[in-house]
């Protein structure tokens, strides 16, 4: 089902849970995809999750969505608009509050999992008010220190983990760059698993097994 008034669009697959507040797990598709794209995952996914997936706020030439510009131009890289990014990290925290409200959610038991570009927005809630988030999932995804909240490693990280995934022949965003994640996570004390799989930039079958028992256990 959709729910239009909520400040972003999305779907929903509600929780078995029925006698108490479920925890909630939100999704974040990656750049130029939509909604739909990681709610495939949803049926194969731990039921007690109410999952919610979020479609991005900025609509693009080719009918998907982004969290933030990006801008391909040969002669200047890969240049991320950071100002949209942080717009979209305040979008998701207000999101998150308006849904945990409007389907009866447990807001001590929130989770986020992303891909691609919704990693890197997923990375900045948890990092920005990890008061707010219980676990991530971070694929194939990298942090950018940049569109964190100031003032942000003084936070109490003691509550959070997060797992990451990345293919070791990622074309699109390179290994290297969310190989730092560990060093970075266990400097702040954050409770992290990081894994390689020999794939691009995707969520091959071993890794989504992986997971998959990675959130069972957090449930």
């Amino acid at each position: 089902m959709t729910t239009a008034p909520l400040s972003l669009e999305h779907i929903v697959r509600p929780s078995n849970i029925t006698d108490k507040k479920p925890p909630v797990l939100f999704m974040l598709h990656g750049y130029g995809s939509n909604e739909d794209d990681l709610f495939s995952f949803a049926a194969e996914l731990p039921a007690a999750f109410c999952i919610i997936s979020l479609r991005a706020p900025y609509a693009l030439q080719s009918m998907g969505y982004a969290w933030y510009a990006i801008n391909f131009d040969a002669d200047y890289g890969k240049w991320s608009d950071d100002e949209q990014a942080i717009d979209s990290r305040e979008k998701i925290v207000k999101f998150m509050d308006e849904s945990c409200d409007a389907y009866y959610l447990d807001k001590e038991n929130i989770n986020l999992l992303g891909f691609s570009q919704g990693t890197i927005l997923s990375y900045a809630v948890a990092l920005s008010y990890p008061e707010k988030v219980k676990n991530v999932v971070a694929l194939s995804g990298y942090i950018n220190e940049k569109i964190l909240v100031d003032g942000f490693e003084k936070k109490d990280f003691s509550s959070l983990q997060i797992y990451i995934s990345h293919g070791q022949v990622d074309q699109v965003i390179p290994v290297e760059w969310a190989q730092r994640a560990p060093t970075f996570l266990k400097k702040l004390g954050i409770s992290h698993s990081y894994q390689e799989f020999p794939a691009g930039h995707g969520v091959a079958p071993q890794n989504f097994y992986s997971l998959q028992r990675w959130l069972q256990e957090k449930i």
